[in-house]
């Protein structure tokens, strides 16, 4: 089967369908490039929309996505990611392996096509060339032979004719030789021109044109084959991403298994728990107790003992507000009652023009929780405005204390972030002493002495932070009977200011405000009251230390020395930087142990210098 013997006649339909050829792998290369152009127009519609849905960095939605089943929708985003880059590869692969081939290809197919056409063309010239030469010899052959007859017949007449001279019949005689001899050469020539064509035609049919069509026929079986393979290398360009695709499907599948509703309900318990106890049994208020007193309350006995059975009524009654509900609210005290024994909860007292001395007593015992309460009252105002307190005392226990315990931590990676930077300079300061002309040594000791101001003052907010992380620990509700029963009789003297304080707790729609802590405040408060009166033995000297550089103790906790003073070493460093002394017996605090050089007594484990 070759075009060259079945078409030899069909030069014409061969160009045209070549040419649809080239038209049909032009078509396929466009399709495959808009293919490409919808994987990126969709890879890039999914990459936006994951990032849409990504949550927001430093916003109150990342926060929200602790949750497991928020984290397996950053999981499923991330792998939509990913699914998007499959799409971008099978994009690029189509590109590099099929648009950018078959475009290359296309341009040498035009080439060679045109090449074997022309060639065609120049054979099919060559042939009708040859035709028009032997046509050419054929009419000078006729014509020659015609004029031999017409020459012929006219010597035959002159010669016939008597009335004609010899030397005209000699001349017409000779004419009719000359005219045969000129058709004999027409006649070789044309025989010739024959023999010539009729040879160039069996090459021009039988070698030249079956040539010249196998060549095309080739070409065109070569583009059938290239197609095919364009075709089966686009199948394989998606194929190949098949198994990353199912990997990023098989990781939505395994964050959603992921999920764990009990631990999402325990993060919803971390995240919301107030610290508060629930509230206890409301306890029966007596208003007849009031106008039980006789006028004998005046005197200073009997008030005594009505303060002592008063104050343990009000131990007994006291019970827990709870800090979510409306319902036993307080209502304000009464504008025209100015003693703070006007108990909202409880009956007003009889209008008099002296109160009892128990009621005097209540007055001073309750004066500093109400100053506190207006402290609370010019902190929730200041919230308010948009200035939250640093130590977080707008805030539950629980809560606060998380709040505590994660700036301590922020502090704490600040504080190795300029260590691991002094170190750094350290080092650097090192090379350029071995190493002068790399640079100037003491040019980093202004930075040296920056940062270890940075850490001090790092330091510093780290311990006034754990100082409050351990108040709060300390005011949780999970604490000793030992310490409820200290703080029960503050709790009886404290109840008027802290049910005055109560109003506070709850804004108009019942929610929770930053004065629900008042009430474990006010307990440590009488623990802390009652402790004042202990003594406490001042702590051994374990040492000396010489101070290296001035500090001023500017903050609560510290103390302030000077170059070169003496002082007595109390509590060494427990790794936090700072180191207890004592000047004299009224005198003593904390101080950086980078600021002194210590000696320890030779009992301790050892002598330690610490600089």
């Amino acid at each position: 089967m070759s075009w060259g013997t079945e078409l030899w006649d069909q030069f014409d339909n061969l160009e045209k369908h070549t040419q649809w050829g080239i038209d049909i792998l032009e078509k396929y290369i466009k399709f495959v490039k808009e293919r490409t152009e919808i994987e990126i127009s969709y890879a890039k519609q999914l990459r936006n929309l994951s990032k849409k849905y990504q949550p927001k960095r430093n916003s109150k939605e990342e926060e929200e996505y602790k949750y497991t089943s928020c984290k397996a929708f950053i999981s499923t985003l991330n792998e939509m990611n990913d699914y998007a880059g499959q799409h971008e590869v099978i994009s690029e692969n189509m590109t590099s392996q099929i648009t950018v081939e078959l475009a290359r290809y296309v341009q040498e197919l035009k080439q060679e096509r045109k090449s074997h056409f022309h060639d065609g063309r120049k054979a099919q010239q060559h042939i009708e060339t040859c035709w028009k030469q032997l046509e050419s010899s054929k009419r000078r052959f006729e014509r020659d032979c015609k004029e031999a007859d017409r020459a012929q017949q006219y010597f035959e007449k002159m010669d016939a004719d008597i009335n004609v001279t010899k030397a005209d019949v000699e001349k017409a005689r000779q004419q009719a030789q000359l005219r045969h001899q000129m058709a004999e050469d027409s006649k070789a020539d044309y025989s010739s021109a024959l023999q010539k064509f009729n040879h160039e035609q069996r090459e021009h049919y039988c070698t030249h044109i079956p040539s010249i069509f196998q060549k095309i026929q080739e070409m065109e079986e070569r583009r059938i084959v290239r197609i095919g393979e364009s075709m089966k290398t686009y199948a394989e360009v998606d194929r190949q991403v098949i198994p990353i695709i199912g990997k990023c499907l098989d990781g939505i599948a395994k964050a959603a298994e992921s999920i764990d509703q009990k631990n999402d309900s325990q993060l919803v318990i971390e995240a919301y728990k107030s610290g508060f106890e629930p509230p206890g049994d409301i306890e029966f208020e007596d208003y007849t107790q009031p106008m039980k007193r006789t006028i004998s309350e005046t005197s200073l006995s009997n008030s005594r003992g009505d303060s002592k059975t008063e104050l343990k009524f009000a131990s007994k009654s006291k019970g827990k507000l709870w800090p979510f509900i409306k319902k036993n609210k307080p209502p304000p005290p009464p504008p025209a009652s100015a003693s703070p024994s006007a108990v909202p909860n409880g009956p007003q007292s009889p209008k008099q023009q002296k109160e009892p001395l128990s009621h005097r007593f209540n007055e001073f015992m309750t004066s500093k929780p109400k100053i506190h309460c207006f402290r609370s009252l010019k902190r929730g105002l200041s919230l308010k405005l948009g200035a939250g307190p640093e130590d977080f005392s707008n805030l539950p226990p629980e809560q606060r204390r998380k709040k505590l315990q994660q700036k301590v931590d922020e502090l704490n990676k600040e504080i190795q972030k300029e260590m691991d930077q002094r170190d750094a300079i350290t080092k650097m300061k090192d090379v350029y002493v071995k190493n002068p002309q790399m640079g100037d040594p003491d040019s980093l000791d202004h930075k040296l002495i920056e940062v270890g101001q940075n850490i001090e003052k790092l330091r510093l907010e780290v311990q006034k932070f754990e100082a409050w992380l351990t108040e709060v620990e300390g005011r949780l509700p999970i604490r000793g009977e030992q310490t409820r029963r200290q703080s029960g009789i503050y709790e009886a003297q404290t109840t008027p200011s802290v049910n005055n304080c109560a109003q506070d707790r709850e804004s108009p729609d019942g929610s929770y405000t930053e004065e629900q802590s008042q009430e474990n405040e006010l307990k440590m408060m009488a623990t802390d009251f009652d402790d004042e009166f202990d003594d406490e033995e001042p702590l051994p000297t374990i040492g000396t230390c010489k101070a290296l550089y001035t500090f001023e103790g500017q903050n609560e906790g510290t103390i302030s020395i000077a170059e070169g003073e003496i002082l007595y070493v109390i509590e060494e460093d427990k790794g936090d930087g700072w180191t207890r002394i004592r000047r004299n017996e009224d005198e003593e605090g904390y101080v950086p142990t980078s600021y002194v050089e210590v000696y320890l007594d030779k009992n301790a484990k050892g002598a330690m210098t610490y600089i």
